[in-house]
């Protein structure tokens, strides 16, 4: 892609996140919303493969039709309070569809469908910026609306997100989609703790964008998009291999790696509120999820010849590469645990 182009419309993309946080009028909101999703459909369709078109495809559908329902909530919300400030949410009717529009930008579950599709049909570094930066937007629409909104709408949506996140991964052999079910049930977590502490919503956030950008710069180093050319990887980088089990490992959440922090804290807050039974739902929701992390980690680093399958060896060929990103995400995707106290004393 010519260098100018995508400098305009990787700004185009700053520029739509950028517009929806700093905006309390839903027009200005929905410009920025529109605004981000048209910048990123070239970038979807640069490869002129027929995946990627109809991941284009399905993503741009999706994306217009949650628009449309948050332009249609908003000015129903207008016609009854009179005026279009994000603040002032009354109508129940808008609340919901709001809530439900964005729950289809960002792919929660039972919204979740496209996510997987649209991610398996793009390049590793579009599929970065759609599994990472397209959350943020959406996502400062949710934090500024969810104390309208019903708490058992939340509720139902992160439960069901977690669990379906777990469940889909499960028969998975792509990394894409893997990674897709892994963004659903991150998502799950990140909404049902959010009419409690958003504060630790956008901790969840935080940590899921660099365990997540260290997942996906890992496959992008090693070329790697499936289980069974992941199980040679080891061969070609064994340090970059026994990060990568480590990476995955956090984003299942295990201690002493920083995934485990957000789930940590969030099933603490959980317990405060007197809600043992979600938080053991959401425990044993994320068991699901750690299976195939482990199944990934198992392929790795745990397979030698002759358990390997028949893939074709890769080619040792020097990588032109940056390895900054990869190696930045990585060490914060492995050592903030420690940070816990100090993080808590900045959000409390």
């Amino acid at each position: 892609m010519n260098p100018y182009v995508l400098a305009i419309l990787l700004s185009s993309l700053g520029l739509g996140t950028t517009l929806t946080f700093a905006s309390s009028h839903w027009l200005l909101a929905w410009m920025g919303l529109e605004i981000n999703t048209l910048a990123i459909i070239p970038l979807m369709a640069q490869h002129h493969h027929p995946r990627a078109m109809e991941a284009t495809t399905k993503y741009f559908l999706t994306q217009a039709i949650a628009a449309a329902m948050i332009m249609f909530a908003s000015t129903t919300n207008a016609w009854i309070t009179g005026e279009w400030d994000m603040n002032n949410m009354s109508s129940p009717i808008a609340n919901t569809m709001i809530i439900t529009a964005l729950a289809l930008k960002i792919g929660l579950a039972p919204m979740h469908f496209w996510m997987p599709e649209v991610l398996q049909g793009l390049d590793l570094l579009t599929g970065l910026i759609l599994s990472t930066w397209q959350k943020l937007a959406p996502f400062a629409l949710i934090i500024q609306t969810a104390q309208a909104v019903d708490p058992m709408l939340l509720t139902a949506l992160g439960m069901t997100s977690t669990l379906v996140g777990g469940w889909g991964g499960l028969n998975q052999t792509q990394l894409r989609k893997i990674l897709a079910y892994s963004s659903i049930a991150h998502m799950g977590w990140m909404v049902i703790v959010l009419q409690y502490a958003p504060q630790l919503t956008l901790l969840a956030l935080g940590t899921y964008i660099f365990m997540t950008s260290a997942a996906f710069l890992t496959l992008k180093t090693s070329s790697t998009t499936k289980i069974n050319t992941l199980s040679m990887a080891w061969s070609k980088n064994p340090t970059l291999t026994a990060t990568t089990a480590l990476v995955l490992l956090s984003l299942g959440g295990l201690p002493p790696l920083t995934g485990f922090m957000p789930k940590w804290l969030i099933l603490q807050e959980l317990a405060k509120q007197n809600l043992p039974i979600t938080a053991t739902i959401m425990a044993l929701a994320a068991l699901l999820s750690l299976y195939f992390y482990l199944r990934l980690c198992y392929a790795m680093t745990l397979t030698i010849s002759p358990n390997t399958t028949n893939s074709t060896t890769p080619w040792r060929t020097q990588t032109t590469q940056s390895s900054l990103p990869l190696a930045l995400s990585t060490t914060i995707a492995l050592g903030l645990l420690p940070m816990t106290p100090a993080i808590l004393m900045l959000t409390t």
